[in-house]
């Protein structure tokens, strides 16, 4: 299997089959939490996406360059959570600076993406996978990204349409949210049924 291919299947994989936040059930929070409107949801899927492939290919490049050959694997998690938190900063700065009304509409979801686990889940499984090519890390903490905003604008879709729907008063809120994400969870796992 020659390079381009691989990268592509491993892209493939992370996006369909291996995405976080229906296989891991990583980054439910904003999952949640900012689905409930469709351009609220891309511009937060687009901002984690960037956090995502600036702070997989940075902390992949401190791992492999620093901290394994120097023995200092036991700062990984200080070290990630500095990067992440100054991509955060990046995208808030920018977000403020050119898109105000999207910034403003983010509220506080948006210095939650520090906290966002995809994110450093994402970090600790490109270490957990022993991924020793730059390039892989860059397409799987790309792929992350994409994925995390493929779920989170098929969610807001869905709850759009959900607000047009006469849904018992019992479903209404987080209970049909919960059970439209339970759903689509299973709707996911059958791509991982399809490689088998």
């Amino acid at each position: 299997m020659d390079t381009l291919q691989a990268l592509l299947l491993g892209f493939i994989s992370i996006v369909l089959i291996n995405n976080f936040v229906f296989t891991k059930f990583l980054g439910t929070c904003p999952y949640l939490g900012v689905s409930g409107r469709l351009d609220m949801a891309f511009g937060m899927g687009l901002a984690v996406t960037f956090v995502t492939t600036l702070a997989g290919a940075l902390t992949w490049l401190i791992d492999n360059l620093f901290l394994i050959p120097y023995g200092l694997e036991i700062t990984r998690y200080v070290c990630y959570i500095l990067v992440i938190a100054g991509a955060v900063q990046l995208v808030e700065m920018y977000l403020k600076k050119f898109f105000p009304p999207l910034y403003e509409s983010f509220g506080i979801f948006l210095p939650l993406i520090t906290t966002n686990c995809v994110i450093l889940g994402l970090c600790l499984f490109l270490n957990l996978w022993e991924i020793r090519s730059f390039p892989t890390a860059v397409v799987l903490s790309f792929g992350a990204g994409i994925g995390f905003t493929m779920a989170i604008c098929i969610m807001a879709g869905i709850r759009e349409e959900l607000e047009l729907v006469d849904i018992p008063d019992c479903l209404q809120g987080a209970p049909i949210t919960l059970i439209t994400a339970g759903l689509l969870t299973l709707g996911f796992m059958g791509f991982a049924g399809m490689i088998k």
